[in-house]
């Protein structure tokens, strides 16, 4: 939907119908000066400039800024002149320009001055002139070339100047007019009406010169010749002390006044219209004026003010209190009605007029059938010449509709129901009650011509069916499904023949087919807005919330918003009404008078100038502020709010388009020119704002570029040693990996060779195994055979010895005896048999002599067979000796070795 969107401010009064335009005061707090604004200057861009009693004010169209001189002394002069804006103060004048940041800074230019010194000298006016620039004050005169200045000491008191026909007229004191000429003032002839008079402006007006004096009025000079200004209004000025003039057309004049404000002068029709206080001006003291693109800016001595002249809507307000909050318009026989909470009030020759009898709240005004019907709190009126005739006591006419396809019937609802008005053929008006009804109706609509819907304004809503003579209800309905509208202030409309609802911002319609209130999804868009008006083609709308603007819409591509601000401050909630006179003007209620709309102007405003591109005056973070001039960088630190300010200054309050591209996109409108961009991620943005218009066109845009900084830890240094330390950290883990795969070889290798060196020392240990087995074998199968040797030598001895007596040789006897003996106590025997023990046992018998030294040989032979685990029967033999020698010998051993009888001699044997 293309919106048209237009600005407006707060309207002025004037005495009558005599409709002003919107008017908007700058108060001491808004602009943060002082209260003299002396003069004002504008550049090529609509920046404002005011000499101010603080400094210099500056306004871009979106805030105020004041800018103080070194010596903080006042500013009496403004002048803009290419991107300089030069002021006069007390003794020093100079220029202004701005900065990369868009401030103003001064350089002073009185150290150009030679040879001269100030006399307590103020600088009221600054004058470009050809190629120089004059600063006045009333006693001399400046001229800057540039590098140098040029100063004239004129014996009279400088009161203003001007350039005419290439001249530089001078206002000479009392003395009149002088041109200068070669640096000398010389008087111009026929000066006799403004000798003794103080001129206190001049402005050329269709070639000629209007001379305005302090007190007595305008003359006018055509360069040879002056003469008296004949128009009426120089009476005025006379009476109230003229001060300023300004053109501000071919045919207007509009002239600054000490004591009445403002006055709009129209040559053609020699009419005028006065903004002062009693219209909406906040001071009658006009110290400077001056006009831009139709936005008239006016220096008060107490603030400042802005006109908006040739505007498309037009204000009356009723300063007095008298008319108080109007309800309802009507223009009836040529002459324009208001209904308001205290009567009736006409025009009449552009006064406002009382009804007499009307006093009280009217609700609701009706041309119908030629009569004007007033809807009052008392009853029902007919307002006529004879006054205010009452109709019907039924009090609280709210609404009166007619009734479809019937010949002047109408419905009217009330305090206390419905009530039939018919016109009969002699003009008298028939008025009865319908019964049936008897709660309040406040809007009526026809559904068909015997159904009605009704509109309580506490309890909902009612489908009603009337009788054929509409005297009577014959069936009301109630609607109370889930889906039905809340009961609060329920309005009800008949849009192309269809029942439509509107209740707490919510939209809905009534289906006849399923006897149901459904939601109406054609204003699905129009949720949380009052229907003000509507006709066959387009619809008026009114925010119910926030801004309160008014939507001028045909629901498809044609759309028109106004957003000014007598609107949302003073239209009726719940009661505006939008009153359509015909097809190019439409009045709008107000609380306190009315809006007259030019709808074909309203209209035509949206096409008629290019839009401007708006400036970037200020970039800033949270601690600094930037050139929008190149890439623009930001420390993340301070990014955290980020503000960019727009301004349009030739559009006063303009709306704008603006569009962020970059890690984070915004894209939307914006109601003023101040952005802010919250926590937005690092990166390169670029920012595009546009100036929005009434329909949202949108200018050409003013892009600049800014970056984020990354945060520290993601920086060009932190990525730098963020990747010196990924490499040492790859090279570490790959250190870390080979000497760890170097451990895991080293430990595998170890492993290896442990498992190697077990299964050698496995092997080994086998193999030993098996060689003490062999020797153990060995040793066994030694000491067996030794031992069978030995029972064998011994059973043949004791065999010799039974059998001695058969023996008839004793001699070979004692021989046979002795070879035995001497084979059982065989040496080599033993030796073979300590050798194979030792060989199991090698070091048995050095640490068994070395713990217990006094056993014997023989103790040793005992120990190693005990060792070898043989019985006492098994070492008897062995040892050549009987059982019973055996235990004895074991006996003394345990002695020797220290063992109580306890302990088995064999186990210890062993295990030594």
């Amino acid at each position: 939907m293309l919106f048209r969107i237009i600005v407006l401010l707060i309207p002025l009064w004037l005495s009558g119908q005599n409709l002003l335009p919107p008017i908007y005061n700058y108060r001491l707090l808004e602009y943060k000066g002082a209260s003299k604004n002396w003069d004002l200057s504008v550049n090529a861009n609509g920046e404002l400039f005011v000499a101010n009693n603080k400094g210099l004010l500056h306004f871009n169209g979106e805030q105020w800024t004041l800018n103080k001189l070194p010596n903080n002394t006042i500013i009496r002069s403004v002048e803009s002149i290419g991107d300089r804006i030069y002021t006069g103060s007390y003794e020093e004048f100079g220029y202004w320009r701005k900065n990369q940041f868009g401030e103003l800074e001064y350089t002073s230019l009185t150290q150009l001055i030679k040879d001269h010194e100030f006399t307590s000298e103020e600088f009221w006016e600054i004058l470009p002139a050809k190629n120089n620039v004059l600063f006045r004050s009333f006693s001399s005169i400046y001229s800057y070339d540039g590098s140098s200045i040029k100063v004239l000491d004129p014996p009279q008191v400088i009161s203003d100047f001007i350039e005419f026909n290439d001249k530089i007229i001078v206002a000479g004191g009392l003395s009149g007019l002088f041109e200068l000429r070669n640096d000398t003032l010389v008087p111009l002839p026929n000066q006799e009406l403004l000798q003794g008079k103080t001129v206190t402006d001049m402005v050329v007006f269709k070639g000629k010169l209007l001379v305005g004096t302090k007190l007595s009025g305008c003359y006018l000079f055509d360069g040879r010749r002056l003469q008296s200004w004949i128009p009426r209004i120089n009476e005025e000025l006379k009476l109230h002390q003229l001060n300023k003039i300004l053109l501000l057309g071919d045919d207007e004049i509009g002239f600054g006044t000490i004591k009445n404000g403002m006055y709009l002068f129209n040559t053609n029709t020699d009419s005028y219209q006065v903004l002062n206080r009693e219209s909406g001006l906040q001071n009658n003291t006009v110290l400077s004026m001056l006009l831009f693109n139709d936005h008239l800016w006016l220096g008060l001595d107490n603030g400042i003010a802005r006109a908006k002249l040739n505007n498309s809507i037009m204000y009356y307000t009723d300063y007095s209190g008298t008319l108080g909050m109007v309800y309802d318009m009507v223009d009836h026989n040529g002459r324009l009605y208001l209904g308001s909470n205290t009567g009736v009030f006409y025009f009449e020759d552009n006064t406002l007029k009382f009804v007499n009898g009307s006093q009280g709240h009217v609700w609701d005004l009706a041309e119908i059938e030629g009569d004007l019907l007033c809807g009052h709190n008392t009853g029902t009126y007919k307002v006529g010449e004879n006054g205010f005739q009452l109709l019907t006591s039924q009090s609280g006419g709210y609404q009166i509709i007619k009734v479809p396809d019937q010949n002047a019937t109408y419905i009217q609802g009330t305090y206390n129901g419905l009530m039939k008005f018919k016109k009969q053929p002699n003009g008298q008006w028939e008025i009865t009650r319908i019964r049936g009804i008897d709660f309040p109706v406040k809007h009526l609509s026809f559904e068909t011509p015997n159904i009605l819907w009704a509109a309580h304004p506490y309890k909902g809503f009612y489908r009603i069916h009337l009788a054929d003579n509409y005297e009577e209800v014959e069936q009301t309905q109630r609607f109370d499904q889930d889906s039905a509208p809340s009961e609060y202030n329920v309005k009800v409309f008949n849009i192309k023949n269809q029942m439509v609802f509107s209740s707490e911002g919510k939209w809905y319609k009534y289906n006849p087919i399923g006897d149901r209130i459904i939601p109406f999804e054609e204003f699905s868009d129009y949720e949380n807005k009052e229907l003000l008006f509507f006709d066959d083609s387009h619809f008026w709308f009114v925010d119910g919330e926030g801004r309160k603007s008014i939507i001028y819409t045909d629901l498809k591509s044609d759309s028109l918003m106004i957003t000014d601000l007598p609107l949302r401050e003073r239209l009726i909630p719940d009661s505006q009404r939008v009153i359509k006179m015909n097809d190019s003007t439409s009045y709008i209620t107000l609380s306190d008078g009315f809006a007259k709309v030019d709808d074909l102007r309203l209209q035509g405003q949206t096409n008629q100038h290019a839009l401007p591109i708006p400036d970037v005056t200020v970039l800033r973070d949270e601690k600094n502020t930037y050139s929008a001039n190149g890439t623009v960088r930001i420390p993340y630190n301070n990014a955290e709010s980020i503000i960019i300010e727009a301004s349009c200054p030739e559009i006063i309050q303009s709306r704008y388009f603006y569009e962020l591209e970059g890690p984070k996109e915004y894209s939307e409108y914006a109601e003023n020119g101040f952005i802010n961009f919250q926590n937005l991620p690092h990166g390169e943005y670029t920012f595009k704002v546009s100036t929005a218009g009434m329909d949202n066109r949108i200018s050409e845009p003013n892009i600049i570029y800014f970056e984020i900084a990354p945060p520290w830890y993601l920086s060009t240094v932190s990525m730098i040693f963020y990747g010196i330390c990924a490499i040492l950290v790859v090279f570490a883990i790959r250190q870390y990996n080979r000497r760890k795969f170097m451990r895991k070889q080293k430990e595998l290798q170890e492993q290896m060779e442990k498992e190697q060196q077990e299964r050698f020392s496995q092997l080994e240990k086998e193999k030993l195994a098996k060689e003490v087995k062999l020797k153990q074998n060995e040793l066994a199968s030694t000491t067996l055979n030794i031992a069978k040797k030995n029972e064998m030598i011994l059973e043949l001895k004791n065999m010799l010895l039974m059998n001695k007596d058969k023996f008839s040789n004793s001699q070979r006897y004692r021989s046979f005896i002795k070879k035995l003996n001497k084979s059982i106590q065989d040496t080599e025997d033993w030796k073979r048999f300590e050798v194979n023990f030792k060989e199991l046992h090698e070091d048995f018998f050095e640490r068994l002599l070395k713990e217990y030294p006094s056993l014997t040989p023989k103790d040793l032979k005992l120990c190693a067979y005990l060792k070898m685990n043989l019985s006492t029967k098994e070492i008897a033999p062995l040892m050549a000796i009987s059982v019973r020698g055996v235990e004895i010998h074991r006996y003394r051993l345990r002695k020797k070795l220290d063992m109580d009888s306890s302990d088995n001699l064999s186990n210890f044997l062993i295990t030594f």
